[in-house]
């Protein structure tokens, strides 16, 4: 299924290409949540008509992007959990847990999607160097430190 992109996604292409894609990413992903529509020869000519707006829309979301890595840039969270005395976690600290605590400590809008956690889950005490991809070009990296929770 050939499609043209609205926009860069990452190891696919840029704005205005026309890739090869297999079909269900096309139909599922791509075309529904706005990103690449089928190239067919009136989209085609519709894109052309809307490049400049398009192009102009993603130097503004790139450059929004740069803002927010830079508030985020060598950012330090700590977030307090319960745990046994061998230092694993009762439970884990995910993307939620942590887009929550850089919203309440530092006042910075998070999506949690954009916070890659390569592991999976935290599930141990210690301190972590995660990477928070802002937009296809842009990224930061961020450190989570999670340390128990002092019972009262």
């Amino acid at each position: 299924m050939d499609v043209i992109l609205l926009e860069k996604i990452h190891k696919l292409g840029d704005l205005g290409e026309q890739v090869k894609v297999k079909s269900g990413f096309g139909r599922n992903y791509l075309i529904p949540n706005g990103k690449a529509v089928s190239a067919t020869p009136e989209n085609i000519a519709e894109f052309e008509a809307k490049r400049a707006g398009l192009e102009k829309q993603q130097q503004e979301t790139l450059a929004a992007a740069n803002a927010r890595a830079e508030k985020l840039s060598e950012l330090s969270i700590l977030i307090k959990r319960k745990a046994g005395t061998e230092g694993k976690l009762f439970g884990s600290v995910g993307t939620v847990d942590i887009v929550d605590a850089i919203t309440e400590q530092e006042d910075v809008e998070l999506v949690k999607h954009e916070i890659r956690l390569p592991d999976g889950p935290i599930r141990n005490l210690g301190e972590y160097e995660l990477t928070v991809q802002l937009h296809a070009d842009v990224s930061t990296t961020i450190s989570v430190n999670v340390v128990a929770e002092e019972e009262a």
